[in-house]
């Protein structure tokens, strides 16, 4: 079977299985964030952080609760860092200094695991398992309360209530993401990942020298690693690791980890708002533009351009050989179309147009379809975006599920789509301008370029993933990526909750002969178009100076 027929077999297995969960996880996630019951465990953690989860939350004090769980999740893993040093199962590891444990603790809590360490020779168990893996999970919990609540907001009229923070936060954790963690890292034992709490021990003789690798709770972080779209390794290797990601047959599962949550929030956004069909429109909308990444992803690479090409069968540069070039396109297209920064070859070693195309996938917005929660609300800011749009050019005043789509909701719409690119090309020209940071480029020209670009674009997209050329662990990169990533996290979130409130206290608005269907396929391909409009008009001078400019020359 030739390696383009295995790439193909492998997508259609993925999409298969994920067509297969859609149904069953999307309604399962519609109950759990609908329910009034509540569960023992659940009762016992209201009780142990003085929560009452039957008080419906305008959204300044869902706000305040996202604010400030998240500032103290922070701090908590900023001091676990700084502590490490006299913890029990620290593996003999100092402390981590104060910037790393900033830019470290910033980057888990706000799901972006972007990682200017080395994991296994850096972090002990506590640090990894009662620290990381810990906000692994409360980090992807936030971003699906978040997406929740601007679901209610189109669900609801006549009120400002958006839920419960705190019930949304806890039956995301218990009743969505601990489950299916539970069975992914059983899944990840069985193909080979391992899952323990050794100390470090010799492994062999390595060119002259010894050898040593230490162990850890691998397979359990590695799966809440995937289906929280968080990225971070247990190991630097990251997913390329065999110790995470053993064989082929767990590299897909990975990938389908990856994009299980967000494709099926869709169909949990029909279900909640009463019209699955707009659930599918949204769906479709993602889905096309996610099989279109992974279709140009897998002809640039495979495309044969010189003979180390031709006898390689494609550009394996960077790449393992247990995933090839198929399992490694699909791998990195997912991770940066998602906010996930897992990797399983390093874009850096990837063509000219395949690092941009990884670099492009998170400047849309992540959105297709994009983290665990950030990506739904993520692309229903870019549908209000869309309807806005249409409305411009019939000349009627946009609706969208009911709901009329004014000057306060197309401004926090606006404002919205403007924080990122403002962190990312800010960062970057500021970055390029100093001589220090330049520095820190393995790279001259159009591919270090990309380096410093790709870095602010991972870090305020929240996705985490790097260009593997870039030497991030500086007190300038650890600080100002980690600015980056608090504020592309949260700043979005306030003007989302606001959307979400001014939506849910609107009345509904009849449909009429002129409302545009937004349930249907046109619809759905003017949300593509909006999308990458967008994304193009707001990047295309700085991909013109990397990506474009390295690929034209090679």
């Amino acid at each position: 079977m030739s390696p383009q027929a295995a790439g193909l077999l492998q997508l259609t297995a993925l999409i298969a299985a994920l067509a297969l969960a859609y149904r069953p996880l999307g309604d399962h996630m519609a109950r759990v964030y609908s329910s009034e019951k509540h569960y023992a465990p659940e009762k016992w953690i209201y009780k142990v952080i003085g929560a009452n989860p039957a008080a419906e939350m305008r959204w300044p004090a869902y706000l305040r609760g996202v604010l400030a769980f998240s500032a103290v999740s922070v701090l908590f893993l900023y001091l676990l860092q700084r502590m490490q040093g006299s913890l029990p199962g620290s593996l003999g590891f100092s402390s981590i200094d104060p910037d790393q444990a900033f830019n470290t603790a910033a980057s888990f809590v706000s799901n972006t695991n972007w990682q200017s360490y080395s994991g296994e020779q850096a972090m002990g168990h506590v640090v990894q398992t009662g620290g990381l893996a810990v906000q692994n999970f409360l980090s992807a919990a936030v971003g699906m309360a978040v997406a929740v609540a601007l679901v209610r907001g189109f669900a609801r009229s006549r009120t400002g209530e958006l839920g419960n923070f705190w019930a949304d936060l806890v039956r995301g954790t218990v009743r969505i993401l601990l489950p299916i963690s539970v069975i992914g890292a059983l899944v990840l034992v069985a193909c080979g990942a391992i899952q323990n709490f050794s100390g470090i021990h010799q492994v062999g003789q390595f060119m002259g020298g010894t050898q040593e690798w230490n162990g850890g709770a691998v397979a359990s972080q590695e799966a809440i690693k995937e289906l929280g779209t968080n990225g971070g390794g247990y190991f630097n290797a990251n997913s390329a690791h065999p110790f995470e990601n053993p064989n082929p047959l767990s590299n897909l599962f990975e990938i389908f980890l990856i994009l299980l949550i967000p494709f099926a929030l869709t169909r949990t956004f029909g279900r909640m708002t009463g019209s699955l069909r707009q659930g599918y429109a949204i769906l479709g909308a993602m889905a096309v533009i996610w099989i279109g990444f992974v279709a140009l992803m897998m002809w640039t690479e495979f495309a044969h351009r010189g003979p180390a090409f031709e006898l390689a069968g494609g550009a394996m540069e960077g790449k393992e050989t247990r995933f090839g070039i198929a399992g490694s396109s699909i791998f990195a297209v997912s991770t940066t179309l998602t906010s996930t920064g897992a990797v399983n070859s390093f874009h850096s070693s990837y063509t000219g147009f395949g690092g941009g195309i990884t670099m492009l996938g998170m400047q849309l917005g992540e959105i297709a379809p994009g983290g665990v929660g950030s990506g739904l609300y993520g692309m229903l800011i870019m549908a209000v975006i869309a309807v806005f749009l249409a409305g411009l050019m019939v000349g009627r005043t946009p609706e969208y599920l009911g709901k009329k789509i004014g000057t306060r909701q197309i401004k926090l719409a606006a404002c919205y789509i403007l924080v990122t690119p403002a962190l990312v090309l800010g960062f970057t020209a500021v970055a390029m301008a100093l001589p220090t940071p330049a520095d820190s480029m393995t790279n001259s020209g159009a591919h270090g370029f990309s380096e410093i670009l790709y870095a602010y674009t991972s870090g305020a997209n929240n996705n985490g993933s790097a260009f593997a050329g870039l030497g991030a662990d500086t007190q300038w990169f650890n600080t100002t990526i980690g600015i980056a990533m608090l504020l592309g996290r949260f700043v979005p979130m306030v003007f989302v909750l606001a959307l979400a409130g001014s939506l849910a206290e609107q009345k509904p608005v009849p449909e009429t002969a002129g409302t545009l269907r937004t349930d249907k396929p046109l619809y759905a391909g003017l949300l593509v178009g909006t999308i990458l409009i967008i994304t193009g008009l707001t990047y295309f001078p700085a991909l013109a100076l990397g990506p474009l400019a390295e690929g034209l020359a090679s």
